[in-house]
């Protein structure tokens, strides 16, 4: 019988330098956290902190200072002179101011004009630029140029256009020699109308791009169907198309109610408000920093104008809740 030798242990290989291996779960990062520093809590203080006491401030407490004026009477001249009144300013509103009723009569005709001639054409414009047309995003760009404008240009810009001498619609109707003048801006029977040209120029472009950004939504699925069932194109726009804007219709009625309760600058610009073209605002403006500074009256007049508004936007926002909580 032989004996095996025995085998001669392996050389162990000294270990790499560098520092020494720990166990994975000694210094483990606990997820993805990272500690804030001091300095990293100061900026988002600041930047989270300011623009909210801007915005309460400048909204909230500027809302809730002017419901609390509209029943009190205030020449805006020391706080001592501020005096309880009730219900006395919005009686006087209802009952005796001859301004008032006008002023809404024209808010309602703003948002009717607005509804049936602009909104109308902005479809239509959005439904050509659909069809990916060539120089498409030119002609976005020319129809939405009146919106991302001041207002006050755009009062300007058709100041010039309705100019009773040298303005563009005159001297084309030959209405621009002495005795044959058209005055738009200062006939009490023209003035709102032309103010409501130039306030659709606008709102035209706002809603095509509406419009153009709820067409995109559709599924173009269902018109190739429509196609093959051998819709014509208005067919397939009225039955196809059209019943699935109902979201983007539910926000440009929305829209266009609250340009038409918000209107002013404009007007403003045209002639202040005056000979036939009374608004809301324009009241709220006169009677808060017009010559009579009634505060507590103009305040009224805002409230009036802020109940109107949450009557409009509230019943949009919890419609858009529920739908949110169902999806």
């Amino acid at each position: 019988m032989t004996a095996t030798p025995a085998k001669a242990p392996e050389p162990v290989s000294p270990p790499a330098p560098g520092p020494a291996p720990t166990s994975p779960s000694a210094d483990a990062p606990h997820g993805h956290r990272r500690l804030l520093t001091r300095r990293d809590r100061l900026t988002l203080g600041l930047m989270a902190g300011v623009p909210t006491i801007l915005h309460v401030a400048l909204v909230w407490l500027t809302a809730l200072a002017s419901i609390a004026l509209a029943f009190t009477t205030w020449d805006g001249i020391g706080f001592d002179s501020i005096q309880w009144v009730g219900l006395q300013n919005f009686r006087e509103l209802f009952t005796s101011n001859p301004q008032f009723w006008p002023a809404v009569e024209h808010n309602v005709i703003w948002f009717v004009v607005l509804i049936l001639l602009p909104t109308p054409f902005g479809l239509f414009l959005a439904v050509q630029l659909d069809k990916r047309i060539r120089f498409s995003r030119a002609y976005q760009t020319a129809f939405f140029l009146p919106v991302v404008m001041s207002l006050a240009v755009i009062g300007f810009v058709w100041q010039l256009i309705y100019n009773p001498d040298t303005g563009l619609i005159n001297s084309i109707i030959g209405a621009n020699k002495p005795g044959h003048y058209i005055d738009w801006i200062g006939d009490p029977d023209l003035n709102l109308w032309a103010i409501l040209i130039a306030a659709s120029w606008r709102h035209a472009g706002y809603m095509m791009i509406l419009y153009l950004a709820g067409l995109k939504s559709v599924d173009p699925a269902l018109r190739e169907a429509s196609a093959l069932d051998g819709a014509s194109e208005w067919q397939t726009f009225k039955n196809v198309v059209f019943p699935t804007l109902r979201p983007t219709n539910t926000v440009v009625l929305v829209v266009t109610i609250i340009e038409a309760l918000r209107a002013f600058d404009l007007v403003f610009v045209f002639n202040k408000g005056a000979q036939g073209t009374e608004l809301l605002s324009i009241l709220v403006t006169n009677n808060i920093i017009g010559e009579s500074s009634r505060i507590g009256y103009g305040s009224a007049i805002a409230v009036v104008l802020l109940v109107i508004s949450l009557a409009v936007i509230i019943p949009y926002l919890i419609a858009t809740f529920r739908k949110e909580r169902r999806a």
